[in-house]
């Protein structure tokens, strides 16, 4: 049985990569986070081209359909104004199909996964003021689900930010990844069981890069969650985040080796979080010019009944063109007690209680029409949960999602 879902997997990745692509980018896109400059062998022939190829050149930096359309985000742009230098649209549509076939039953639907406006400001040269907020449009109560982003930020260079306000607490492989730039379909569950999945939470960070050094220092509020800033009647919760990056020294696009610790005072009311005392996350990110990969091993201890866990994550990637890529997972996840894990989002539409051992398998294709910003992303998931506590919580399915996704 577990063949013949193998089987259907790769039957449905190469029916979903089949597609005619139109107008190839020159990079296939690359991953979210630090980078370092890549000289490209273009820069390099510079010297040596003729007039002719030259002019070819020039043609090929004319602005596409796609930079047209997305200008109109940029609102307002004055680099002479000294308050207001620049205004921009901000948000997210992503649209999924997905279908479940499992042992325990089966469910298939269309889904607005995410949909979220607002806006981005750059005052007095060195602040930005962010604000989103998330919309439901596929109910009417509540069409205003809550706000996301709104907070403050002060930079001047690359070395330092500090952010105040609700913002993303960035941990784990997947869970410090934007959901724009995710490049399986939807997070691993090892991030949906670890990280925090409501993400953004009130608190006061400073971060920053000092090549080939990155690092994250924040006090975040865990209280009761609300639609905006929360109740602050809970605990606090501390994320220390401290990475190096190798790309330098590899001479590739990147290689980012970090360490995510976070320490959560225990209370019953912190409901922006999971009930998890101590996670410790060691990730890596590697990129090459067409492959490469990443891969989490992560451990928790819970409270308040929340069994420990430990998990680790595999996911290796392959840009066939610089539209195609091709991305495969590999995802294990323990429980120390019955009962500590919960399915992904998709697969717990079927089962709805908890087990304590899962095995997923993902293999799934991206198009990139034009890059992160537009997207159509689809892929298929082979996942297992073992239930000992046998009240509930075992599954043995497959899931197909399919979804386009748009970022501005």
């Amino acid at each position: 049985m577990m063949m013949s879902r193998y089987a259907s997997a790769l039957l449905l990745i190469v029916a979903i990569s089949t597609g005619r692509p139109v107008a190839a980018q020159t990079e296939p896109p690359q991953a979210s986070g630090p980078r370092i400059p890549i000289i490209s062998p273009e820069g390099a022939a510079q010297a040596t081209q003729t007039p002719k190829e030259k002019e070819k050149e020039t043609e090929k930096k004319e602005p596409s359909t796609y930079d047209k359309i997305w200008k109109y985000t940029e609102w307002y742009k004055n680099d002479s104004n000294p308050v207001v230098q620049r205004i921009q649209f901000s948000g997210r549509y992503q649209h999924d199909f997905a279908a479940v076939g499992a042992e325990e039953g089966d469910h298939d639907e269309w889904n607005v996964r995410r949909m979220r406006v607002g806006a981005r400001a750059t005052l007095y040269r060195a602040f930005t003021l962010h604000g989103e907020v998330e919309l439901n449009p596929q109910e009417r109560d509540p069409f205003y689900v809550r706000f996301t982003d709104l907070y403050l930020q002060w930079s001047r260079n690359t070395k330092l930010a500090v952010t105040i306000g609700k913002q993303s607490v960035p941990f784990t492989s997947d869970g410090s990844t934007s959901s724009k730039e995710l490049i399986a379909i939807d997070r691993s569950n090892l991030a949906n069981n670890m990280w925090f999945p409501q993400e953004y939470t009130p608190g006061v960070s400073v971060s920053g890069k000092i090549a080939p050094w990155v690092y994250r220092a924040g006090v975040y509020s865990a209280g009761a969650a609300n639609r905006e800033f929360g109740e602050f009647n809970g605990g606090l919760f501390t994320l220390g985040v401290l990475g190096y990056d190798f790309a330098k020294r590899l001479e590739v696009k990147e290689a980012l080796l970090a360490a995510n610790y976070v320490y959560q005072r225990p209370d019953p009311d912190n409901t922006f979080t999971r009930r998890l005392e101590h996670i410790l996350s060691i990730n890596f990110r590697f990129e090459a010019n067409r492959w490469g990969v990443r891969t989490d091993v992560s451990t928790a201890a819970g409270y308040l009944g929340q069994s420990g866990m430990w998990g680790m994550m595999a996911m290796p990637f392959y840009n066939v063109t610089g539209k195609l890529q091709f991305v495969g997972r590999y995802t294990f996840l323990g429980s120390d007690r019955p009962n500590g894990l919960q399915l992904a989002t998709y697969e717990s539409r079927v089962v709805r209680g908890r087990g304590d051992e899962y095995n997923e398998l993902y293999l799934g294709a991206n198009y990139y029409f034009y890059g992160h910003k537009l997207k159509l992303q689809s892929g298929v998931q082979i996942a297992d949960m073992n239930d000992r506590a046998n009240d509930g919580g075992a599954y043995s399915g497959v899931s197909w999602t399919t979804g386009v996704r748009v970022g501005w």
